[in-house]
C-alpha cells in the first residue's frame, strides 16, 4: 500500500469525488449533464460519453489534489485513459488525487427491508488488476430501506466479509451500507446499523482499517464514535438524493465526516457549457463541498 496515499486519505483536508456511475445510473447522469439518450446508441457509445464527462471533470484546473482527496472510479474508467495515461495513474501522478474503484455489481432484490449486493463475480482478478494499476482502495454499495434487524445484520455481514477479501488483496475497502434518505424509519435504521458496524469492527484483524461511506445522519454528530474508532480510517458521507446545498448544510453539522458526493458534485455541470463556464461551475461546486467537509 502506498504510504503517501494512506497519509493523504487519513490526514488530508478535502473530500472524495464519486465518479463511479455504472450501467444503471449512467443514462440519468448523462441526462443531468445535458446528453440525451438519443445522442448515443448502445452501451459502447454511452460509456464513451460518460468517460468524456469524467475526463472533462478530472482534467479541469478546478479539480485538484488540494481540495479533492480521492476519486472513486467505475471499472471501465479504470481501464481507460486520460491524456494518454491510465486514469488511476493520471489522478495520482498529475492531480495528486487518490484513486478508488467501485467493485460491486449492483443490488439484489429487496428482502428484510434491505438490498444486499449481488454476487461479485471475478472479484479476486479485479482486485489484482486494481493493485497493478495503482488503485488505493475500493467501494461497494448496499441499501437499507427499513429498520429491520435481520436485514441490517445481513447487510453489514456481507460488507465486512467482502471487505476482508479486499484488505487481504492489499486495498482499503470503503464499506457503503446506505440508508435510504426516504426511509420512514431512517433514524431507527441508523441506530441498528451503527450497532452492527461496531460489532464487526471489533472482529477485524489487529492493525487493519476500513473506511465507511454512510448516509448523512438524522441526528447531528451521530457517527462521531465511528469517526474516532481505531479501525476506521475515514468516514465519508453520501449525498443520497439531497441537493448539494442540503447535503453540504447537513455535512457541516457533522464534524469529522467528509463528503463523497456523486450527483451533488456534478450538479450544475453541462456538456453545453464552454470550458471556462464548466471550470467555474465545477470550482464553485468543489469549493462548497470542500468547505462543508472541513467544517
Amino acid at each position: 500500500m502506498d504510504a503517501e496515499m494512506l497519509h493523504k486519505v487519513a490526514e488530508g483536508d478535502g473530500f472524495i469525488a464519486a465518479l463511479d456511475q455504472s450501467g444503471g445510473s449512467t443514462p440519468k447522469a448523462l441526462a443531468l449533464y445535458g446528453v440525451a439518450e438519443d445522442e448515443y446508441s448502445g452501451d459502447a457509445e454511452m460509456f464513451h460519453a460518460i468517460h468524456a464527462m469524467r475526463t472533462r471533470i478530472i482534467t479541469s484546473p478546478s479539480f485538484d489534489g488540494d481540495r479533492v482527496l480521492g476519486a472513486i472510479l467505475f471499472e471501465q474508467t479504470m481501464d481507460r485513459q486520460v491524456d494518454g495515461r491510465d486514469t488511476a495513474d493520471y489522478l495520482w501522478s498529475v492531480k495528486h488525487v487518490v484513486p478508488f474503484l467501485k467493485v460491486d455489481k449492483g443490488l439484489a432484490d429487496e428482502a428484510d427491508g434491505v438490498q444486499l449486493m449481488k454476487p461479485i463475480g471475478g472479484l479476486a482478478e479485479l482486485l489484482q488488476r486494481a493493485v497493478a494499476k495503482g488503485v488505493f482502495g475500493t467501494k461497494m454499495r448496499s441499501v437499507v430501506k427499513l429498520a429491520d434487524t435481520a436485514g441490517i445484520d445481513a447487510i453489514v455481514a456481507q460488507q465486512f466479509t467482502v471487505g476482508r477479501q479486499i484488505l487481504e488483496a492489499g486495498l482499503v475497502p470503503i464499506l457503503e451500507p446506505e440508508v435510504d434518505i426516504h426511509s420512514p424509519q431512517k433514524g431507527a435504521a441508523e441506530t441498528l446499523l451503527k450497532s452492527a458496524i461496531h460489532t464487526r469492527l471489533a472482529d477485524l484483524p489487529a492493525g487493519t482499517r476500513v473506511m465507511l461511506k454512510l448516509t448523512l445522519p438524522s441526528e447531528d454528530g451521530f457517527y462521531r464514535d465511528l469517526i474516532d474508532h481505531p479501525s476506521v480510517l475515514r468516514v465519508v458521507a453520501l449525498s443520497g438524493g439531497y441537493s448539494r446545498d442540503e447535503a453540504n448544510a447537513i455535512l457541516a453539522r457533522n464534524p469529522g465526516m467528509i463528503a463523497s458526493f456523486s450527483r451533488a458534485l456534478t450538479e450544475g455541470l453541462s456538456a453545453q457549457q464552454s470550458d471556462s463556464e464548466f471550470d467555474a461551475a465545477l470550482d464553485a461546486s468543489i469549493a462548497s463541498i470542500f468547505a462543508a467537509s472541513k467544517a
